[in-house]
């Protein structure tokens, strides 16, 4: 994937954005140290000027003075201005009014003073300061110091940035002729037709539009949705943003934070990685994992690396964990009638093109499990709906609540408030309830309904042709008394906190009852039955391991 592999590349990006940095600072620090050898000094020279005054000091030192329509000139560089003053043989200068310095046909530099030394090459501009490049980029203040030789400039007195619509400003900033970056820092605000960017400091690029973040930033975008992020960079032109410093997005609805990230604004892709974390408040959904894919137009996600789902209501949370989570939408079922469904406004970190109303869905592959205080599961995949917030456990799923355990081909979990309301079990269904080591009450058949109260199981109904049981009973004193194994064409079965009480066998009813001393080891066991505890998920914690 495209945007995946730019993702992991934003490494090597930001590694050479750090240098390129580094050498403007080090520029900027080694300006004062530039000093030529007298023999390459270049002189100013007088091109034109309506009126030239000579002063001689003494035998060794002058100054010049040019007034009117003045052109000066040293090597490529050519100043225009109305007055200047020159100091020989130090060949400095003082220019004022209507300053225009042309740095060979690549940078012009207004301003209506100047203040320049040739043998460091350093200008120091004041008032209405406005240097301009052939890339379109623009840099305006009121106090600007600009090194000729190294075409690196600082401001620290406020300035600002045009770039085509886009516009920054900084308390103070550095700005790089070759190159167009600038640095921006203190106080950093960047306004785009699309973004608005506040930060400490930024580096950005007049050419390529690119704007790197090296500080805590924010961007809100045009729809309302907010970035929070510490480095990355953001490709105005494209719309493509990479992210190596912790980030959220975020909006009314939703927000996303991870380690890395990577977006695609144009076709309202994003990649995230590294401790992600989704949370869905309009569905009440929670999403970590280690990888996250978001697609804005169709609003859906992928989650893979260990990825978790918690489903939270109130106080209570259902997690559910697998090797692939994926959460969509869709408007109609699949007989094509119209369904009655929950509204969700459909945006995410971006704008998103949906209908007003759709049904949120979420899938699990592979390697399924599922806890909740209450009631703990397996399964190989899951479907779930906010239609009816029922869990559909597919292939060898397996449901526990405290000491009772069921089985069967495909497992319907119907939920209210997030806690199980009724469990409905299609073929070779099997409960399996634990009365003490090696005791297993067991009821099996076709299919199973069964109904909870207050999260636990309250009664369940078998259905068989035929339903078979095998049961413990026990005296007043909770002791064991014998084996009942017998079948029916129902079977109803009720318990009393969280323990089975009772067994009702409705319809060609058939049984026999062991002694608990008495009875045969192949008698013990339902088809099917396994005690598969080892399988269950003890703890939350289990399912982010």
């Amino acid at each position: 994937m495209r945007l995946h592999q730019n993702l992991l590349t934003a490494l090597n990006l930001t590694t050479r954005i750090f240098f390129s940095l580094l050498m403007i600072l080090l520029s900027t620090g080694l300006d004062a140290q530039v000093t030529p050898a007298p023999d390459t000094l270049r002189l100013i020279e007088i091109i034109h000027g309506n009126s030239l005054r000579d002063r001689q000091l003494d035998s060794v030192h002058k100054i010049q003075t040019i007034a009117g329509n003045v052109k000066l000139k040293e090597g490529l560089t050519k100043f225009d201005c109305d007055s200047a003053i020159i100091r020989r043989p130090e060949n400095t200068m003082e220019s004022f009014g209507n300053i225009h310095i042309n740095d060979n046909d690549s940078i012009h530099t207004y301003s209506q003073y100047l203040k320049y030394t040739s043998i460091d090459r350093i200008a120091h501009l004041t008032k209405s300061v406005r240097l301009t490049d052939n890339k379109g980029g623009t840099l305006i203040t009121e106090d600007l110091d600009y090194n000729l030789q190294t075409h690196i400039g600082n401001y620290r007195n406020g300035g600002r940035v045009l770039s085509g619509q886009t516009v920054l400003t900084s308390k103070e900033g550095i700005y790089n002729g070759d190159t167009r970056d600038v640095y921006f820092k203190k106080n950093v605000h960047l306004v785009d037709p699309k973004y608005n960017i506040t930060t400490d400091s930024l580096l950005y690029n007049t050419y390529t539009q690119i704007a790197t973040f090296i500080a805590p930033t924010r961007i809100v975008n045009k729809d309302g949705s907010i970035v929070d992020t510490k480095a990355g960079s953001y490709n105005l032109k494209t719309g493509e943003a990479f992210f190596t410093g912790r980030t959220q997005f975020k909006d009314s609805l939703r927000s996303i934070s991870s380690d890395r990230a990577a977006l695609d604004d144009k076709n309202k892709l994003y990649q995230f990685e590294g401790h992600v974390k989704f949370v869905d408040s309009s569905n009440k959904v929670i999403t970590v994992g280690n990888n996250l894919s978001y697609d804005g137009v169709k609003n859906t996600m992928l989650a893979y690396g260990k990825p978790v789902m918690i489903f939270y209501e109130n106080n209570d949370s259902t997690y559910v964990a697998g090797d692939t989570l994926y959460s969509g939408l869709r408007k109609v079922d699949t007989t094509g009638k119209k369904m009655q469904v929950k509204k969700e406004k459909l945006q995410g970190p971006v704008a998103v093109n949906a209908s007003d109303t759709a049904i949120r869905y979420f899938l699990a592959f592979h390697h399924v499990r599922i806890f909740n205080d209450s009631l703990q599961a397996v399964s190989d995949s899951l479907y779930y709906s906010t239609e009816d917030s029922t869990f559909r456990l597919f292939k060898d799923p397996v449901v526990w609540n405290d000491k009772t355990q069921v089985t069967g081909d495909t497992m319907y979990m119907m939920t209210k408030n997030r806690k199980p309301d009724h469990l409905y079990v299609f073929y070779n269904s099997l409960i399996v309830n634990k009365g003490a080591e090696g005791i297993y009450n067991q009821i099996g058949g076709r299919t199973l309904n069964g109904y909870f109260k207050d999260g636990n199981i309250d009664y369940i109904r078998v259905k068989g042709s035929p339903a078979e049981s095998i049961y413990y009973p026990q005296d007043d004193d909770s002791a064991f008394v014998g084996m009942n194994r017998s079948s029916g064409d129902l079977i109803d079965i009720y318990f009393v906190n969280r323990a089975l009480n009772k067994v009702k066998f409705v319809n060609d009813v058939n049984g026999v009852m062991y002694p608990i001393r008495q009875i045969p080891d192949d008698k013990k066991e339902l088809r099917g039955f396994l005690w598969q505890d080892k399988r269950r998920p003890k703890t939350k914690l289990e399912l982010f391991e």
